[in-house]
């Protein structure tokens, strides 16, 4: 996602996401069933959720919905869904996830990185296209496009995010050393061109953020998501400490150094006990609407899922 406003956008409006009042989860299923990993992308005033569906056990499989700009609540499921499911064999026979949508200048097409996992395969990232149809998607190719195959990636290659500027793809992508979901993770960095986004180029300095070094994030850093203004590409990620995933922000222009936002985490898990996000809060993708900005988020009670809507309120 890219901002084209002239002046960077402050530390503060990162740290102003309150959810909405009423409304959530925006789009959920009864448990122990997931409704998590939630994208969106806006095409001619409507919103496209690309989210997944955790079946029992971890089958994972990618639905489409639509709602208007004026509301963001008002959802419609596709009725195809899902729009895709693990292929017969290959490295995503297991489940297919965690997509992110986009809009490649170069074609004109909509491509969506997305996580695959095998039955005997780390977790990694496949590529799809789509026509226009965002409720239709084939594979651009039957193997992965970021395979996880350097000792920090052992478990996973996966959960990717895009912002694109001018003919470079820049994906940001959790890097899974370990089996555990909470130890081993880390945030890696990569491009392509947008004349080829199957042929992916890691950044030979990857692992690139491993945490601000507070105790909130020191444990691991996982499900990484891009937003680009006029200067700097600003990171949403989920922390961990040990016990609660939180999101917090950054800020880079090259990959190479980060500013940690001064209010992180910027976003943690509800203070009420019956909340859907009382637990946990992962997923932060920022999108602009109109002369303001929403955020989805995945929000987790007990063991389940569901994703969210934050925005930006006044006092």
């Amino acid at each position: 996602m890219t901002d084209n406003r002239k002046d960077p956008i402050p530390f503060e409006v990162f740290a102003s996401f309150k959810r909405i009042e009423t409304g959530n989860p925006i789009i959920s299923l009864p448990p122990p069933l997931w409704a998590a990993a939630t994208h969106a992308i806006i095409v001619d005033g409507t919103v496209h959720y690309i989210w997944c569906k955790r079946d029992l056990g971890v089958r994972w499989l990618i639905m489409h919905a639509t709602a208007p700009m004026s509301d963001l609540t008002d959802i419609t499921q596709d009725t195809r869904n899902p729009v895709l499911e693990p292929a017969a064999a290959g490295f995503d026979d297991t489940a297919v996830e965690y997509p992110f949508p986009f809009l490649n200048p170069a074609d004109g097409k909509y491509y969506m990185y997305y996580r695959g996992k095998g039955k005997t395969t780390p977790e990694q990232t496949g590529l799809l296209v789509s026509d226009g149809d965002l409720g239709e998607w084939r594979r651009v190719q039957l193997t992965p496009v970021i395979p996880a195959d350097t000792e920090h990636e052992r478990h996973g290659a996966s959960h990717p995010s895009v912002a694109v500027v001018g003919d470079t793809i820049h994906i940001v992508y959790t890097a899974k050393a370990t089996a555990s979901f909470g130890e081993g993770l880390t945030m890696c960095h990569a491009t392509a061109a947008t004349s080829d986004p199957a042929s992916v180029t890691k950044n030979p300095a990857n692992p690139v953020f491993t945490g601000s070094g507070e105790a909130w994030d020191s444990q691991s850093v996982r499900e990484t998501e891009l937003f680009k203004d006029s200067e700097y590409f600003h990171i949403l990620y989920g922390g961990f400490d040990g016990e609660v995933w939180r999101i917090g922000h950054v800020r880079t222009r090259d990959f190479q150094t980060f500013e940690p936002n001064p209010y992180n985490p910027i976003f943690t898990p509800s203070d009420d006990p019956d909340a859907f996000d009382c637990d946990g809060v992962l997923t932060g993708q920022v999108l602009e609407i109109g002369d303001t900005y929403v955020m989805l988020y995945a929000g987790k009670k007990g063991q389940e899922w569901q994703t969210g809507l934050a925005t930006i309120q006044e006092d």
